[in-house]
C-alpha cells in the first residue's frame, strides 16, 4: 500500500510549500477509521482512499483536496462524523468530504430513482465546489479499475453509470486522460467482445507495421527541427472505445479508419505551434475536411488545441494535435488546472477557464424549466455532444452541438430571434431550417415578426436551449386548453377511486411531481405527459394495491354464464365493451378473462376446449361506463388535440388517459383510454372523429403484449 511518506513526496514535487503535516495526520486518522473494513477484492479498505488521493497528485492540485480524498469515506462508512473533521482539519475539508458523500449518494443511472432530480442535486453540489467533483471523479476511476472483484450485474450497472455519466462530465470538465480510461474501463465491462476483437486487430496491425509509431513520431521531429521549431513529439495507438465509437459512427470498419494513431506536439509559444502546422503539412498530404483550429476558436471547457490528419508514412493517415505545453495542461486536466499547484503557489494558467462559468450559464438557462426529466435532458445534450462553430453576419462566433440547425442558431443569439424565425441563408444561399450546420459555415436568420414557433421544429433542433423554448412556448400556447383537458382527465380518474380533484389535492400532487402548482399538474395531464393513472397511485397508492373503485359493479354481475363463485375481468389485451360478442378463457387461480371474440389470443386455447367458457353481456352492463382504447392519427397542428377532445366529449365519452405513441413533423399518433356504454357508443364516437378533416385514422388498440402477459400460460 502507499505510504504517507511516498504521498507526500509526490505532492512536495510540484508543492514544496505543503502542509505535510495536514497530509500526514489526514492519512493517520483515515487509516484508523477504516481499520478492520476491506474491499471486495480482500485488500484493506483504506488502499481505496489512499489511491484516490494519489491520483489526485497526477493533477497537481492543493492540499484540501488531497486530504479530502484521504477521508472521502469517512462520514459514510466509519463511526467520523462531520464534526469531528471540521474540528481536526477544517470547516472547508468538512464541507469538500460531506460533498463528496452526497454525490456517493446518489444513483445516477438507478432506474428505482429520480435520476433527473438526482442529477440536479450532482449539479448544485458542484456549483458549491467542484473540487467535490475531482474528487469524485477520482474515486470512480479508481473503483472502475478494480472493478473485477464486484458481482457482474454490480459491474454492468457501475459501468453503464460511468460512461452513460461521469465519463462524459470529466469530458465537459476538460478532464480529458480521466474521461478516455472512464470509457476504455466501461466498454471492457459492457462489451468485452468488441474490445477483445478490436485488441486482436491492434496486435495484427502492429505485426503488419512493425515500429510504426516510433519511425512517424522520428520523422516529425526531423521535419520540425529543419523549420527551426524546438518542440516534444509523443505517439500512440487511440483507445479501443475510442476505435469503437469511430466505428459506430462512421459505420466503417476498423481497416477503413482513418486515424487509429494519434501523434502530439507540444511547442514552448502558440507562435511555435503554427509554424508546426506549416512544417507537417510541407512535409506530408493533409486529408481535407481534417483540420481544427481549436486555438483561434477554443472549446467551452477551454480546450485549445490544432487537430490536423495527414498522410503520413506508407500512406498511413494520422491524427496530429498541436499545442503549448500550457495548453497540453488544461487539456489533460481541464478545471482541475485552476487549483493546481506548481513550485508551491498557484498556477496562472492563462488558458484555464472559470470553473464555475458553465455551471451559472447552464442555472441562467433552464431556470424556467418545469420538468425535471426535460432538465436532465437538457444537460446531456449540453454535456455530452462535440461542438461546431459559426458566424454570425458581424463575424460573431456561435459555438453549436455537431447536428445544429438553423433553428439552433437562432436560439443561441437570443429567444426572440429563434422564436421569429422564418428562414437562413447559409454562405449567402437560401437552406432548409432542418439544414445541419458545418464548422466555419456563415448564417443569417431570416426573420418575421408575425412568426411563432412551430411544434415541428422540436424534432429539427438539438440544444437544450432551442428545445426549451420550443417546448415552453407550445406549453403556453395551448396551456388552457390543456388545464381544461387535464381537469376532466383528473376527475375521471380519481372518481374512480372515490376521490376528486380538490386543489388541496391537485397542490399535494404538484409537489410530489415536483412541479410549481396544481394548474401546472392539470397542463402536465392535459399535455400527456403525466397519466392519470400515474397521478392517482401518486395521491391513492393504498387504493389502487387493495382495487377500490368507484365505477361499475363486479364484472362478474355483468356476464352471462359464469359459475357460482366464479370471477371475471376484462382481458386488459382486448377491453370488450357490452354489445359485442365475448368469450371467458379460464385462468387457473385467476377467475376467468372476459376476451372479444376476434381477440388475437384466443388462437392460443384452439384445441382446449375445457378452458372456454360460454358468455354473453347482461342486459343491463350498457347502463355504466366501460373502459376501451383506441388510437388516432392526426395532423400535428395547433388546435388538433383539443378539438379530438372535445368531440370526445361532447359524445358524452370520457377520457382517462391520453398517451403519444409517435411526434413526426408532419403528424402525431396518439392513445386514448375512453369511458363509453357499449359498441355502439364507441363506434359514435369513432364516427365523430374519422369525419374531422385532420384526422387520418382510427382504430380500436388492441395490445398483443398485454395478451401475453395476460395468457402466459397459453393453452397448457
Amino acid at each position: 500500500m502507499i505510504t504517507a511518506d511516498d504521498l507526500i513526496t509526490k505532492v512536495l514535487e510540484y508543492n514544496p510549500h505543503s502542509d505535510t503535516d495536514l497530509i500526514r495526520r489526514a492519512y493517520a486518522y483515515g487509516m484508523a477509521a477504516h481499520e478492520g473494513q476491506f474491499r471486495k477484492s480482500g485488500e484493506p479498505y483504506f488502499t481505496h482512499p489512499v489511491e484516490v488521493a494519489m491520483l489526485l497528485t497526477e493533477v497537481m492540485l492543493d492540499d484540501a483536496t488531497i486530504v479530502t480524498a484521504l477521508l472521502h469515506d469517512t462520514i459514510e462508512d466509519t463511526p467520523a462524523t462531520y464534526a469531528e473533521v471540521s474540528e481536526q482539519f477544517s470547516p472547508e475539508i468538512a464541507q469538500l468530504v460531506d460533498g463528496v458523500t452526497k454525490l456517493t449518494n446518489l444513483e445516477l443511472s438507478s432506474v428505482e430513482t429520480k435520476q433527473a432530480e438526482n442529477f440536479r442535486k450532482l449539479l448544485m453540489a458542484m456549483s458549491k465546489d467542484l473540487r467535490v467533483l475531482l474528487v469524485k471523479l477520482a474515486d470512480r476511476l479508481h473503483n472502475m479499475r478494480t472493478i473485477r472483484s464486484m458481482t457482474k450485474e454490480k459491474q454492468r450497472h457501475k459501468a453503464r453509470e460511468t460512461i452513460e455519466i461521469y465519463a462524459p462530465l470529466a469530458g465537459r470538465m476538460g478532464m480529458q486522460f480521466i474521461r478516455d480510461e472512464l470509457e476504455d474501463l466501461s466498454f471492457r465491462v459492457l462489451n468485452p467482445e468488441a474490445r477483445n476483437s478490436i485488441m486482436r486487430r491492434f496486435i495484427n496491425l502492429s505485426k503488419e507495421n512493425d515500429d510504426l509509431i516510433p519511425r512517424i513520431t522520428e520523422d516529425i521531429r526531423v521535419a520540425l527541427f529543419n523549420s527551426g521549431v524546438e518542440a516534444r513529439v509523443t505517439g500512440r495507438e487511440k483507445r479501443p472505445y475510442s476505435i469503437w465509437r469511430k466505428m459506430e459512427e462512421k459505420n466503417e470498419p476498423f481497416n477503413r479508419l482513418s486515424d487509429i494513431y494519434a501523434f502530439r506536439i507540444t511547442t514552448d509559444s502558440v507562435k511555435d505551434a503554427y509554424i508546426a502546422l506549416g512544417a507537417v503539412h510541407q512535409r506530408w498530404n493533409a486529408v481535407p475536411g481534417r483540420f481544427k483550429d481549436y486555438i483561434s476558436q477554443p472549446k467551452s471547457n477551454g480546450y485549445r488545441s490544432i487537430h490536423t490528419t495527414v498522410s503520413g508514412r506508407s500512406a498511413k493517415r494520422v491524427e496530429i494535435q498541436i499545442r503549448t505545453q500550457e495548453m497540453h495542461q488544461v487539456a489533460e486536466s481541464g478545471v482541475a488546472a485552476h487549483w493546481s499547484y506548481r513550485d508551491g503557489a498557484r498556477a496562472e494558467n492563462p488558458f484555464a477557464v472559470d470553473p464555475f462559468h458553465w455551471l451559472r450559464s447552464l442555472a441562467e438557462r433552464f431556470e424556467a424549466s418545469e420538468n425535471p426529466d426535460e432538465f436532465l435532458e437538457h444537460v446531456k445534450l449540453e454535456m455530452f455532444q462535440d461542438q461546431v462553430f459559426c458566424f454570425t453576419p458581424k463575424g460573431e462566433v456561435i459555438k453549436l452541438p455537431r447536428g445544429a440547425s438553423p433553428i439552433d442558431f437562432a436560439y443561441a443569439i437570443h429567444t426572440r430571434i429563434g422564436d421569429s424565425c422564418v428562414g437562413a441563408k447559409v454562405n449567402g444561399q437560401r437552406v432548409p431550417l432542418w439544414t445541419k450546420l458545418r464548422n466555419g459555415q456563415s448564417v443569417e436568420i431570416i426573420r418575421a415578426e408575425g412568426q411563432r414557433p412551430q411544434s415541428s421544429w422540436e424534432d429539427m433542433v438539438v440544444t437544450g436551449r432551442a428545445k426549451s423554448a420550443i417546448r415552453r412556448y407550445m406549453r403556453d400556447e395551448h396551456r388552457d386548453a390543456h388545464i381544461r383537458l387535464g381537469r376532466e382527465i383528473a376527475r375521471v380518474s380519481l372518481g374512480r377511486v372515490g376521490k376528486k380533484p380538490t386543489d388541496k389535492a391537485l397542490e399535494t400532487a404538484a409537489k410530489l411531481f415536483t412541479l410549481v402548482s396544481g394548474e401546472a399538474l392539470l397542463a402536465e395531464i392535459g399535455a400527456a405527459q403525466i397519466s392519470g393513472s400515474e397521478l392517482v397511485q401518486t395521491l391513492y397508492p393504498e387504493l389502487v394495491k387493495s382495487g377500490v373503485s368507484a365505477g361499475p359493479g363486479p364484472d362478474e354481475d355483468r356476464v352471462i354464464g359464469l359459475q357460482p363463485n366464479q370471477s371475471a375481468a376484462p382481458a386488459p389485451c382486448c377491453m370488450p365493451v357490452p354489445g359485442e360478442r365475448i368469450v371467458g378463457i379460464a385462468m387457473p387461480g385467476r377467475g376467468v378473462l372476459i376476451h372479444a371474440i376476434d381477440c388475437p389470443i384466443l388462437e392460443k386455447f384452439e384445441g382446449n376446449d375445457r378452458r372456454w367458457v360460454d358468455l354473453r353481456w347482461t342486459p343491463d352492463s350498457s347502463l355504466a361506463f366501460n373502459e376501451t382504447k383506441i388510437e388516432v392519427a392526426m395532423a400535428n397542428d395547433a388546435g388538433v388535440l383539443g378539438r379530438i377532445c372535445t368531440l370526445v366529449g361532447e359524445h358524452r365519452s370520457n377520457i382517462v388517459n391520453i398517451s403519444f405513441t409517435a411526434r413526426k413533423p408532419d403528424f402525431y399518433r396518439i392513445r386514448l383510454d375512453i369511458m363509453v356504454r357499449d359498441i355502439e357508443h364507441l363506434t359514435n364516437v369513432e364516427t365523430a372523429l374519422n369525419a374531422d378533416s385532420d384526422v387520418a385514422e382510427v382504430i380500436r388498440f388492441r395490445d398483443t403484449s398485454l395478451c401475453e402477459l395476460a395468457d402466459n400460460d397459453g393453452g397448457k
